[in-house]
C-alpha cells in the first residue's frame, strides 16, 4: 500500500450574475481549451513535419491528404465519425474521474471487459427484439466496465492507495482474463484467432448512413457527453466533483463527501468505458477478438487533459483523434507515408497535452516551496 499526493483538476469560478456570466463562461470556456488544446498539436503538427522533412516527404503536402482523407468526402467523414466513437466514449470516462481528482488509467479495462461481455451476451440474443437485445447487452456492458473499477475505487477512497498504480495493474490483469476466458469458454467454433462468436442481428446497432460504420453508438457516446455536461454544471454532487477535484484539502476541512466523490468518479468512469467497448462491440467490429481495444483508453486520457475536461473540448479532441486514425489507414494509399508517423503525431500530443497539464503544477509547487524556504 502506498499513500499518495492528491491529484487536482481545475474548476471554473462560478459567475456572480448567471445571466451575464453565462456568454462569458463559454467564451472562456472556449478560449481555454484553444490555448491548451492548440499548443501541444501545434507542437505534435511541428515535430511530425521534422519527421516527414527528414525522410524526404512534403510535410504540407502530407497534412494536406492528412485532411482530404479525414474530411474530403461524406464516406470519410462516415469513416472519421466511426473513429471518433469509441474514443469520445473513453475521453468522456477519463474526464469524468479527473474531475474527482482521480487520475485513472483503467478505462482501458473497462473498454475491454465491456466489449467482451457485449459480444458473449449479444451472441445470445438471437431471436430476441432489437431493443431489447441492445438495451440488455449493453447494461451487461455497463456493469462489467464498473466493476472492473470497483477494487481501484475502495482502495483509494477507504486506503488512499495510487489510483494509478491500481487501475494500470487492473488493465493487465482484465487482458489476461479476457484472454482466458475467450480461449477457455467463449471461442467461436473453428476460429483459432482468439474471437468470439458474432453477436445476433438484433442485438447490433443500425448504422447511422449504410454501408459507412458510423452507427447509433454516436449518439449514445453525444448523449453520454451531454449528461456528463448536466452533471458537472447542475448537479449537486457535480459541484462536489468540481469542489473536490479543485481543492480536495479545502473540501475536507467544509465537510464534503471527498471519498464518496472519488469512488463515484472512478466508478462511473468504469462504467462509461463498458459502455464505450459494448457500443464498440455491437456497432462497429461485432464480436470480441484479440486486439479489440486499439489504446482507445489511453488516447481518452490525452482528448480529456487536451480538453481541460471541458465537454465542446472533448468533442473536438475525440474528432481530432478519430480524424488521424481514419485518414492514417487510408492516406498510405496514395503517398508514401510512414505508418508510424500517425503514432508518432498521437504519442505527441498526448505529451504535450500531459505536460502542459502538469507542468504549471509543478511550478507553482516549487514556487511555494522556495517562498517557504526564504522565510
Amino acid at each position: 500500500m502506498s499513500v499518495t499526493a492528491t491529484h487536482t483538476a481545475p474548476v471554473e469560478p462560478e459567475p456572480t450574475d448567471p445571466g451575464a456570466g453565462r456568454m462569458t463562461r463559454l467564451l472562456e470556456a472556449v478560449r481555454n481549451v484553444a490555448v491548451h488544446a492548440g499548443v501541444p498539436v501545434l507542437l505534435a503538427l511541428v515535430i511530425g513535419g521534422i519527421v516527414l522533412a527528414a525522410t524526404g516527404a512534403n510535410p504540407f503536402a502530407v497534412y494536406g491528404r492528412l485532411a482530404t482523407e479525414a474530411f474530403g468526402s461524406p464516406s470519410r467523414i462516415n469513416a472519421t465519425l466511426a473513429a471518433t466513437t469509441p474514443i469520445l466514449f473513453t475521453g468522456i470516462a477519463a474526464a469524468f474521474a479527473y474531475r474527482a481528482g482521480a487520475f485513472t488509467v483503467g478505462v482501458e479495462g473497462s473498454f475491454v471487459l465491456g466489449g467482451l461481455t457485449a459480444s458473449v451476451i449479444g451472441s445470445q440474443m438471437g431471436g430476441v427484439p432489437g431493443p431489447i437485445a441492445i438495451v440488455v447487452t449493453l447494461a451487461a456492458a455497463v456493469l462489467a466496465g464498473g466493476l472492473v473499477a470497483l477494487v481501484p475505487a475502495l482502495l483509494r477512497s477507504l486506503w488512499n492507495v495510487d489510483e494509478v498504480v491500481t487501475t494500470l495493474m487492473f488493465n493487465f490483469i482484465v487482458a489476461g482474463l479476457a484472454g482466458w476466458l475467450v480461449q477457455s469458454f467463449f471461442l467461436a467454433p473453428g476460429q483459432a484467432n482468439s474471437s468470439t462468436e458474432y453477436v445476433a442481428e438484433s442485438a447490433e446497432l443500425p448504422p447511422l448512413a449504410p454501408p459507412g460504420q458510423t452507427n447509433v453508438g454516436l449518439i449514445v457516446a453525444l448523449l453520454v457527453l451531454v449528461g456528463y455536461f448536466l452533471w458537472m454544471r447542475y448537479t449537486t454532487i457535480g459541484y462536489e466533483f468540481r469542489a473536490v477535484g479543485s481543492a480536495p484539502r479545502f473540501s475536507t476541512a467544509q465537510g464534503l463527501r471527498v471519498r464518496t466523490v472519488i469512488a463515484t468518479g472512478l466508478i462511473g468512469a468504469g462504467l462509461i468505458g463498458g459502455l464505450g467497448g459494448g457500443a464498440h462491440a455491437l456497432g462497429v467490429v461485432h464480436r470480441y477478438s484479440e486486439g479489440f481495444s486499439a489504446s482507445f483508453g489511453f488516447t481518452g486520457i490525452a482528448i480529456a487533459l487536451l480538453a481541460r475536461f471541458n465537454p465542446i473540448g472533448i468533442l473536438v479532441g475525440a474528432i481530432l483523434f478519430g480524424a488521424l486514425n481514419a485518414a492514417g489507414a487510408t492516406v498510405q494509399l496514395f503517398i508514401n507515408l510512414p505508418v508510424q508517423l500517425i503514432d508518432i503525431l498521437e504519442g505527441t500530443v498526448m505529451i504535450f497535452a500531459v505536460a502542459t497539464f502538469v507542468l504549471p503544477r509543478f511550478l507553482t509547487r516549487r514556487r511555494r516551496l522556495q517562498r517557504g524556504g526564504a522565510a
